[in-house]
């Protein structure tokens, strides 16, 4: 990433003296030591986890479900309803996209996230006036592949955002306070602390292990390490990850659903048009609507309720009184 002339050496060090005690606290000490060079940290308000808080509380609790077949009309009407993609993106953010690009298959198993998605949010983003646009994720498989082959590489470069591809000095060890599992890990921490504004978008699925990924699960590609180690205790791991991860918004995408043999799948039986495109800022409640196009309750998914005890968000959806529209 080209360094951000806008940040000199003494206004990182400014920055980073008055992050450094929670940073410390947190485990956060990679970010103290990130090239002062570079560019701009996402903000001086933390986390708990040490990471920033890129939840925006003016903006409150909201939430759209969109119906329709066609990603590029539901995505925009969505954000309208939620008051335009200015409520939540403003002029000069640098954005990060989070994508589910965990497997080298093609956007028509519906196991990654879709690459029209990509460009149209990156399209927007761009066009409410922020500096740049990064799309990162680190899948499970090779990862120069997976961005290749589910098309979201060629989708996020086209509109104008760049491609981080995980490398290991991107990563660093991050504790989350109280946590059974986030203790010491490596966290792809690079893109997160250079962006000022987090979208997490993800693809609805089976999942034989969980019962489902959802937004909160696609925070799962931002480990590193042997992380396969947490799949023994993979409701847990979910609601830390989403404790760790405060975004400015999610997107879960049920246009077409993969409601078995997930999260892979690879057969179109598989699949099933639900044709819903769901938004919101509180993750947890996107989950917990998510999980009735897979036919679940949020009870079936206790990574839901883990989550909400946690403090990351609330179950019922219906407390937020989602926007419906249809395109």
């Amino acid at each position: 990433m080209a360094p951000d002339p806008l940040l000199n050496r003494r206004e990182f060090m400014g920055r980073a003296a008055r992050a450094g005690a929670a940073l410390l606290a947190a485990g956060g000490i990679a970010f103290l030591t990130h090239d002062p060079s570079g560019p701009q940290p996402a903000s001086e308000e933390l986390a708990a986890s040490g990471l920033p808080d890129f939840s925006l509380p003016e903006a409150g609790r909201k939430m759209c479900i969109a119906r329709g077949a066609d990603r590029l009309r539901t995505l925009p009407l969505a954000l309208q309803a939620l008051g335009g993609i200015e409520t939540f993106i403003r002029k000069g953010d640098r954005v990060l996209i989070k994508v589910n690009a965990a497997f080298a298959s093609p956007p028509l198993l519906s196991a990654t996230t879709h690459p029209e998605l990509v460009s149209e949010l990156t399209r927007l983003c761009l066009k409410a006036g922020a500096a740049a646009v990064h799309v990162a994720d680190n899948p499970i498989n090779d990862p120069a592949s997976c961005f290749a082959l589910t098309g979201i590489g060629q989708a996020a470069r086209s509109a104008g955002a760049e491609v981080v591809l995980p490398e290991e000095r991107f990563f660093h060890p991050l504790t989350l306070p109280d946590a059974h599992l986030i203790k010491n890990w490596p966290v792809l921490l690079d893109p997160l602390v250079r962006a000022t504004k987090l979208i997490g978008l993800a693809p609805l699925k089976d999942h034989h292990r969980s019962g489902a990924s959802m937004v909160m699960k696609n925070w799962y590609g931002l480990l590193g390490g042997r992380r396969n180690i947490f799949h023994q205790d993979i409701q847990t791991i979910i609601a830390e990850l989403a404790r760790m991860v405060k975004p400015t918004l999610v997107v879960l995408d049920g246009t077409t659903t993969m409601v078995s043999n997930g999260p892979t799948g690879g057969s179109l039986a598989d699949l099933k048009d639900t044709r819903t495109l769901i938004l919101g800022t509180d993750q947890v409640a996107v989950d917990a609507y998510g999980a009735t196009l897979l036919g679940k309750t949020a009870a079936d998914l206790p990574f839901i309720a883990k989550a909400e005890a946690l403090g990351a968000g609330s179950a019922d959806y219906r407390a937020l009184s989602p926007i419906e529209v249809s395109a």
